[in-house]
């Protein structure tokens, strides 16, 4: 295989994996608290020989994800919950904590305020946060504090990440390195905040990945056109 079709594989291959990130971005443009994913390539330089041009690849080096603030959407849910500015929510989820800008709440059976999926919200102090059954009317101020009337009963965490972040399935996120909590959360009750996505520009890069690659798949072929006609031409000889 000659190194231009090997160079054009790396390629496809890459572009591949770009346009699946796209896709994912745009299937998750109106998911409450998602933040779009954009793929970082790596290029690899190879000596092709002594008296040869060097040989470039690139291939997927990671996943870059945007971190900015989406838009809010005012819901009026009691347990709905937006953070203004920087900060994470605690999820307590059967692979552990992870965390989340996703605060679409609600009360479980056992009167755990849980997310969509059952995973427990974790409080300031640590801990899940439990409400009596009776308690009908929450209020939930800017720095968590979650009261009814006069009485107070916990606080929700929203914390900052320490080091690295790793974005995992759907909005969750793992801080392998810890995280602390935010001295001064804003916190907006009755809100969510909206996927960062654009998808204007989503589609239009999907687009742009479509046509990349089916430029390298003419190119493959042609080159590959081209190797035939030359063992044909050497057969003849």
């Amino acid at each position: 295989m000659s190194n231009a079709i090997y160079s054009a594989l790396t390629r496809q291959d890459g572009l591949l994996k770009e346009m699946q990130v796209v896709a994912n971005n745009i299937a998750n443009a109106s998911t409450t608290g998602f933040k779009s994913n954009h793929a970082v390539f790596a290029e690899h330089l190879a000596a092709a020989g002594k008296d040869s041009d060097s040989l470039s690849m690139g291939s997927l080096a990671g996943h870059n994800f945007d971190l900015s603030q989406g838009a809010l959407k005012y819901t009026g849910g009691q347990f709905d919950l937006a953070i203004q500015g920087e900060g994470f929510f605690v999820l307590d989820t059967p692979a552990g904590e992870r965390l989340t800008r996703a605060g679409a709440f609600q009360l479980s059976a056992d009167g755990n305020l849980v997310d969509a999926f059952g995973n427990r919200v974790m409080g300031a102090g640590g801990g899940a946060i439990t409400l009596p059954e009776e308690v009908t009317q929450i209020s939930i101020a800017p720095d968590g504090t979650i009261s009814a009337g006069e009485e107070i009963f916990g606080q929700i965490g929203v914390v900052t990440v320490e080091g690295g972040l790793q974005q995992e399935a759907g909005t969750l996120f793992e801080a392998s390195q810890g995280y602390k909590q935010v001295e001064e959360p804003n916190l907006l009750q009755g809100a969510l905040e909206q996927s960062n996505v654009s998808s204007i520009l989503e589609v239009s890069r999907l687009i742009e990945v479509q046509r990349a690659y089916e430029a390298g798949q003419t190119l493959i072929e042609k080159e590959d056109d081209r190797i035939n006609q030359l063992i044909k031409t050497i057969r003849q000889l």
